[in-house]
């Protein structure tokens, strides 16, 4: 195992153990990568959705090749840890998920996450949970104890799963070997504070969905960990179209 990569993750594993709150932003290329590291982030993650826009592809698009390269190229470009958003693993078996968990560890990536998500839903709990279990046996037996594993579930998003059913799931997946746990598109901070009890004492990261929740409120209900997800890279999207469309319509850039 590569020294320097577990130093970073032994780093990454100890930041989940502090008392403040991770703040974990999602860079989507070099450029943005370098601004948060200037901007002080301890930590960043991947984001998948981000990252496929840049080659004019949709979330899902990317290729495993293209999701590996794209982490290794960020990876070697910072001290900073770096969180991989590893989709479903990019393997329908455990065996395949296990092979490519071998091939992401040769990244120097601090840790990975993996959604339950199947086509349009998810699997079954019961094989969700296997899963999860044969990603984290991957990660210790290639990257070692420090290697860390954000199991999520993705049922709020693909309308899957409501609170008690997702609460599940997360609870299993912190049976099978989780690290992290994981639930995107959780919004109402009742509902958040619900679910940092039932999985306590791991960890739950929140991906910060609404304007009008700030990381102070999600702090104070014991999350430990936020995520932006795509939406630092949907702003510059956002303010790119805005300002070509302008250009191309009346020959002038907006005011900046």
């Amino acid at each position: 195992m590569d020294t320097s990569a577990e130093l970073t993750r032994q780093q990454f594993r100890q930041l989940h153990q502090q008392s403040d709150i991770l703040v974990l932003p999602n860079p989507w290329d070099l450029g943005s990568l370098q601004y948060l590291e200037q901007q002080g982030a301890q930590a960043v993650a991947t984001t998948s959705a981000g990252f496929a826009w840049t080659l004019a592809k949709e979330d899902y698009e990317i290729t495993l090749d293209e999701s590996l390269h794209h982490i290794a190229e960020l990876v070697a470009a910072t001290s900073l840890p770096v969180n991989a958003d590893f989709e479903t693993g990019f393997a329908v078996t455990e065996a395949q998920l296990r092979q490519n968990i071998a091939r992401l560890e040769q990244t120097g990536v601090a840790a990975f996450s993996i959604e339950d998500r199947f086509e349009d839903g998810l699997y079954e709990l019961s094989e969700a949970a296997s899963r999860v279990k044969a990603a984290k046996q991957a990660a210790i037996e290639y990257g070692g104890d420090d290697f860390m594993l954000i199991a999520r579930c993705e049922g709020l998003l693909t309308g899957s799963t409501g609170l008690e059913s997702t609460i599940e799931r997360l609870q299993a997946y912190a049976q099978s070997g989780a690290d992290v746990l994981y639930a995107p598109g959780l919004r109402d901070l009742d509902d958040i504070a619900k679910v940092v009890q039932a999985v306590a004492p791991l960890p739950l990261n929140v991906l910060l969905l609404q304007d009008d929740l700030s990381v102070e409120q999600l702090a104070s209900v014991g999350v430990k960990r936020v995520s932006s997800g795509s939406r630092l890279a949907a702003a510059a999207r956002s303010a790119f179209e805005l300002a070509a469309q302008a250009l191309l319509a009346t020959g002038q850039l907006p005011r900046s």
